[in-house]
């Protein structure tokens, strides 16, 4: 049965609008580019270009072919939701627009659409580049995500990242040409997607917890610490100074956002206070404008930022006062900032603000901090932690407060203090596996303290016992040889032949335990 465009319009009405809307969203009509594109995705429709090749009742797919300079076949998969073309062009190309224009004028009116559409133009986007301005590079930014990001309408996750990509697109063509320019028009455009996205997030309630806003941030920072070192290791022109001054109130805006990522805001926040921004009059002019914010609702606190101005001014009296405002809920970035001090040589700010926070690092890892994250920090706490002198207690302190969470730490602290039995004892407390304990230290302990070792070998073969398969008894066997080596080292060989002939006779009623204590040797 053939099939016309009519037909397989009513059917898939509901995914042409939406495909359509989509489209819409995407295309920018004060883009030249775009504008062209919906030209000729019209032109192809009014000149009978788009032609139905196949239409698959089966498996639903749609095939059309496009008379062009070439013909170009597209293919609409409806039950994936999909659309491809065989042209080169990566994005939205004319065909797709057109073969959807063409599906879309059985229900609503395509010249309605395009006078409506053409209606928003505003200011080409081409008149604002040409005339280079901190105030027309933030209209650019302005005209191309005010369009996407229009009518507070909430965004589905999954398309984010798609468009993010087209305004980035859009703002990317009207990049300028002078080298000595492109890396900060990047940064600067980066800087203002970035605030933009955060407006609608908090205008519409998205939520930013999930995995493509996490993807987007990554990229997102990927890019502008790429144009950062582009722009540090240059010559700063004159005639931008007034950009830089721009750039500053988006960076300030963002960090000082409703919510949303706050860690990740705050180490934006950071990065250009200590690579771009480093002179020291616009460091003191920041800190005076930070200053003068009152009752501010953020879900980062001010204190911290204001930390950050005097770690690099060398305010001793207002940091130590600060530092006294050390609480749960801005204890991770207060552990940023003595990491960027102890960066920055300026080891005794460093020192205060660590010293500070142990007593809160024990709630804070079992409470506060969620399960996914309490390994990955303790480890990043006892590196940090590892560039300051802590006395003993204070080391103690610190690993206690890591419990189970910071085991391979507290196991390197032990080896480095020769305590080898409390190492023992450890992993006792906190059993694993045998092949973990090679990697915590086990051989060192072997080869100093080899007596302390034996009750931990017998632990781990008991415990492959309770398994009762040939597998783990073979595995309890390994362990045992190397405990015959350690009693071996220890002089304590008499004593193993012993506990040997005693798990045999334990275990009498387990053949395959003891066949395969029989031929492992152990006896010799």
């Amino acid at each position: 049965m053939s099939f016309t465009f009519v037909e397989v319009s009513r059917i898939h009405q509901e995914f042409i609008g939406n495909t359509l809307n989509t489209f819409e969203q995407q295309l920018h009509p004060s883009s030249k580019e775009d504008s062209e594109l919906v030209t000729r995705a019209m032109f192809s429709v009014r000149n009978q270009a788009v032609k139905l090749h196949n239409y698959s009742a089966f498996n639903q797919t749609l095939t059309c072919q496009i008379q062009d300079v070439r013909i170009a076949e597209v293919v609409i998969q409806f039950p994936r939701k999909h659309i491809s073309c065989s042209c080169p062009q990566k994005n939205i190309c004319r065909h797709q627009l057109a073969v959807i224009f063409k599906l879309s004028q059985y229900f609503i009116s395509l010249q309605e659409w395009a006078t409506k559409w053409r209606s928003k133009k505003t200011i080409p986007l081409q008149t604002l580049a040409a005339q280079r301005s901190p105030e027309n590079w933030q209209r650019m930014a302005d005209e191309v995500l005010n369009y996407t990001f229009k009518d507070k309408r909430p965004i589905e996750s999954f398309l984010l990242p798609s468009l993010v990509d087209n305004s980035r697109l859009k703002l990317q063509r009207q990049r300028p040409f002078e080298r000595e320019w492109q890396s900060l028009f990047d940064l600067f455009m980066e800087v203002a997607m970035l605030k933009r996205l955060y407006e609608h997030a908090i205008e519409t309630n998205m939520s930013l917890d999930n995995n493509y806003f996490g993807f987007y941030l990554d990229n997102t920072f990927d890019r502008m610490w790429q144009a950062l070192d582009e722009i540090v290791g240059k010559p700063r022109l004159f005639a931008a100074e007034p950009f830089f001054d721009a750039l500053q109130e988006n960076v300030r805006a963002v960090a000082i956002m409703e919510k949303g990522a706050p860690h990740h805001r705050f180490m934006f926040y950071l990065k250009f206070w200590s690579m771009l921004f480093t002179d020291t009059k616009r460091m003191a002019k920041e800190l005076i404008t930070i200053d003068a914010i009152h009752s501010l609702q953020s879900d980062i606190d001010l204190t911290t930022l204001k930390m950050i101005f005097y770690i690099l001014l060398d305010t001793t009296s207002s940091l130590t006062q600060a530092v006294e405002e050390i609480q749960l809920d801005n204890l991770e970035a207060f552990i940023e900032l003595a990491q960027f001090a102890l960066d920055q040589d300026k080891t005794s700010y460093g020192e205060l603000i660590l010293k500070k926070a142990l007593p809160l690092l024990q709630p804070y890892i079992q409470n506060y901090l969620t399960p996914v994250r309490r390994q990955k920090f303790t480890r990043l706490l006892n590196q940090i932690y590892g560039q300051i002198a802590l006395s003993e207690d204070e080391e103690l302190a610190l690993y206690a407060s890591f419990g189970k969470y910071g085991i391979d730490s507290f196991s390197d602290y032990l080896l480095r203090n020769k305590r080898y039995t409390d190492w023992v004892a450890l992993h006792q407390l906190h059993p694993s596996s045998i092949s973990y304990l090679d990697q915590s230290g086990l051989k060192e302990v072997v080869a100093n303290a080899p007596e302390a070792t034996l009750p931990l070998y017998h632990f781990y073969a008991m415990d492959e016992i309770q398994q009762k398969s040939r597998q783990n008894y073979k595995q309890a066997v390994r362990i045992w040889r190397a405990m015959k080596s350690a009693s071996k080292k220890a002089g304590k060989l008499d004593y193993f032949t012993s506990y040997i002939e005693t798990v045999q006779q334990q275990y009498k009623r387990l053949r395959a335990l003891q066949e395969e204590i029989n031929k492992s040797n152990l006896f010799v």
